[in-house]
């Protein structure tokens, strides 16, 4: 089949991260946020006896997809000045966790814009519906962009009539981060550029959607935007089960905070790392975010005990009530 070739002007893909803290937010109501999710890919990566090629995998996939989100905030924010931005959405919709990385709302319409950091060339295989990197071979795991953003935009208005919100047009883009991508369609190329374009393209494209409405319909952009804020939550799942990883499967213990070795000694009043030769008060407050992010979100005293590598069940105590923890005497646990 004929591959067609997008061709897009040069530009310094370093610039957006450097200006983007130059530029104030005026109507960006919901701030990208660390995601929580790549948290805990990061602290299994770290405390997995085996390293695991798929848990490798999803880190990366994880850092690169956030690391696009960074960049496409400063485009977002060109246009947060005028309209109203949301980035971070995750909305439960049908009792399913549905995530849109970005949506900015006008007095016209809502334009959704997710984000894909891909590099090198790309392939947009619309007859077939599917994505081709470079390699020749087709990204596993990852819905057709153009699809996951149709199915978002549908979701998204259903969401909308659910909450009595007034029926207001939504539009959709697929953002490529970085401008050194090559994007290549096989094809409807129109199509496909209509809704594809580099991050830096898609202020513009929105613009010229927004000058193409024959009338002002003037619909309530900020109550629609702050409905969607406060009812957003935190895109989370338990990674351990998902990659049916066991607690069995980790690294109990303290990490250095200096040189990053697990299972640091205790001793009094802190933890003391042998390799650096130093001591640390309170090295034990990560590790036990580390449990309640990983294993569960709460935490019993003999588990302290096991997880700290310690063996005082009073220390234990000592350490959850210094933590800034709630006890629950009910359930007999930390949170």
């Amino acid at each position: 089949m004929n591959q067609q070739e997008i061709k897009i002007p040069p530009f310094d893909e370093y610039a957006p991260v450097a200006k983007l803290k130059e530029r104030r937010n005026f109507m960006n109501i919901k701030k990208l946020r660390y995601p929580i999710v790549l948290r805990k890919y990061e602290i299994l990566y770290q405390r997995l006896i085996n390293k695991q090629a798929e848990i490798e995998y999803e880190l990366a996939k994880q850092r690169k997809g956030y690391a696009g989100e960074v960049n496409f905030s400063y485009y977002l924010n060109l246009l947060a000045y005028k309209f109203t931005a949301l980035q971070d959405v995750c909305l439960v919709i049908n009792s399913q966790q549905t995530q849109i990385d970005n949506i900015v709302i006008s007095p016209n319409a809502i334009h959704i814009i997710e984000v894909k950091n891909y590099i090198d060339i790309i392939t947009f295989d619309h007859n077939l519906k599917q994505l081709i990197l470079a390699d020749g071979e087709k990204e596993s795991g990852i819905t057709y962009p153009i699809s996951q953003v149709e199915i978002q935009a549908i979701k998204l208005k259903l969401w909308l009539r659910e909450q009595g919100l007034p029926s207001i047009p939504i539009y959709y883009y697929v953002a490529i981060s970085k401008p050194s991508t090559k994007i290549k369609v096989i094809g409807d190329q129109e199509e496909v550029a209509r809704i594809v374009t580099h991050a830096e393209d898609i202020p513009s494209k929105i613009l010229l959607n927004e000058e193409s409405f024959s009338s002002t319909a003037n619909f309530p952009h900020q109550k629609i935007g702050y409905a969607i804020k406060n009812a957003s939550t935190e895109y989370n799942f338990d990674v351990m089960k998902r990659h049916e990883i066991n607690y069995s499967d980790l690294v109990k213990g303290v990490i250095c905070p200096d040189c990053k070795a697990i299972g640091i000694t205790r001793v009094h009043g802190g933890w003391y790392c042998r390799r650096c030769q130093r001591k640390y008060r309170n090295a034990h407050i990560s590790a036990i975010n580390d449990y309640l992010l990983l294993v569960k979100p709460w935490i019993r005293n003999f588990e302290c005990v096991d997880w700290l590598n310690i063996n005082s069940r009073n220390v234990a105590t000592r350490i959850l009530r210094n933590a800034a923890l709630t006890y629950d005497s009910e359930k007999g646990y930390w949170r």
